[in-house]
């Protein structure tokens, strides 16, 4: 039987935080696995080349769907403190301005996207013979954003729900459909690059769909009309939250039009491969860090409205500890089967040969990211948008992009691929100064 968002406050920590991070990780898992499936049928039924498309036109679409995840993450702190403080208009008014928002923002940038469809995939450096394949793969994907934007932002208000369950289940179904229509459209059909697009685009629309029957017909968060109308007041506050996340990514797709430039002019199309394959391990090794990262966010927001400081420490401190048991073994496992992992995805000896040793030192600081991240996502459930910014910009923004812009000209390719662990050293350190700062000033009171 599934609890109600008030247990947040009532469960023991190491068994709540479980009980909300399994199927978020589970949820991260399959969402990923479309991104990796989409990579390992056109790598191997259509040629490395597609590959770099793919590792050009993804930033620019999950670009315009984390809009969702935004507005889900900056309104779920929101949202997580409202249910906590007991106001349920604020929980519901809350939920109504999410809907709205990422249905209004997505629509423009999807519009955006049409007009200027070659000019935004250059700027992402479709170069070459990268341009073809990536215009194939772009239009189908685009039109199907709005519905990408919409599972991320329903899936965080569900989690805020104590319903992680259902998130973790619209996930599997998008990416069970996604593998099979793959087989189908790519194999059987022999669509290419735009089969693998166009199946990705209708896994999303299940996706969509799951979370619609879900709030309609399951969730706490009952909408009415009446609460549509628009409140300046309560769109600021997701706003300002909602810019971390956005503001993340948007530094995320600054970094990926970077990576692929520099990278084009170091190695040209197959350093871009190479990346493309190592872009896709970041995302997937770490689900497990990041549904941690997810499922502690509604606790310490909840919690963190109720004004219970000791929850919140607790949380804090039991989310690191595993998040970081688990990043230890994700290292492991990279730096023992790195070549094996890129032979699943091309049967290029040449990209074989190079991924594995670039794989390697990307991940080389994966054991210490955990404070980094769950820094972070603390002054967000906590409604501490200043800091939560500056601390998920600190890897990306602040460190990453200003050493891939010097280390390359003095180390060539490897500048790039030793700049990712010296970012996640120097963001992980600012971020556990604030934090210990925040811990003993702010949450020292019960």
């Amino acid at each position: 039987m599934e609890l109600s968002s008030r247990d947040l406050a009532k469960k023991d920590v190491r068994s709540l935080l479980l009980k909300q991070s399994v199927p978020a990780s589970i949820g991260i898992l399959f969402m990923t696995v479309n991104i990796l499936i989409d990579t390992i049928f056109v790598g191997r039924w259509i040629g490395s080349l597609a590959i770099a498309a793919l590792s050009v036109v993804t930033p620019i679409t999950f670009f315009i769907s984390s809009m969702g995840m935004a507005i889900g993450t900056g309104g779920g702190s929101v949202l997580s403190r409202a249910l906590g403080a007991k106001d349920r208009e604020k929980a519901l008014t809350t939920f109504a301005h999410q809907i709205m928002m990422t249905l209004g923002i997505s629509s423009v940038f999807v519009a955006a996207g049409l007009f200027f469809r070659d000019e935004i995939l250059y700027v992402f450096g479709a170069n070459g013979d990268i341009l073809k394949p990536a215009q194939e793969f772009f239009f189908p994907i685009l039109l199907a954003v709005p519905f990408q934007a919409l599972c991320m932002m329903g899936n965080n208000v569900i989690r805020a729900e104590d319903k992680s369950r259902h998130s973790m289940i619209s996930m599997i179904i998008s990416a069970i459909s996604n593998l099979i229509l793959d087989i189908v459209f790519i194999k059987v059909l022999g669509w290419g690059v735009f089969g693998a697009a166009l199946a990705t685009s209708i896994s999303f629309f299940l996706c969509f769909a799951y979370i619609f029957w879900f709030f309609v017909y399951r969730s706490e968060l009952r909408l009415k009309w009446e609460y549509f109308s628009w409140k300046n007041k309560i769109a600021g506050e997701i706003t300002s939250l909602s810019f971390v996340t956005f503001a993340r990514q948007g530094v995320i797709s600054v970094l990926a039009i970077l990576l692929n430039h520099t990278l084009f002019a170091q190695g040209g199309e197959h350093a871009v491969t190479v990346y493309g394959i190592i872009s896709r391990m970041l995302m997937f090794a770490l689900f497990p860090v990041l549904g941690i990262t997810q499922g502690f966010l509604p606790i310490a927001g909840y919690n963190y409205g109720a004004n219970n400081h000791k929850r919140v420490r607790e949380t804090v401190a039991v989310a690191i500890k595993y998040a970081t048991g688990l990043a230890i073994l994700i290292f492991i496992v990279i730096l023992i089967f790195a070549r094996p992992i890129t032979a699943v995805f091309t049967t290029d000896a040449d990209v074989i040969r190079d991924t594995p040793k670039a794989l390697r030192w990307v991940f080389a600081a994966s054991p210490i990211i955990a404070i980094q991240l769950i820094g972070a996502a603390y002054f967000q459930a906590a409604g501490k948008a200043t800091r939560a910014l500056l601390l998920t910009l600190s890897k990306q923004g602040f460190f990453l992009i200003p050493l891939i812009l010097i280390l390359p000209r003095f180390f060539g390719i490897f500048g790039v691929w030793v700049a990712f662990p010296i970012a996640d050293v120097l963001s992980t350190i600012v971020t556990g100064i604030f934090l210990k700062k925040e811990m003993a000033e702010h949450l020292n009171e019960d």
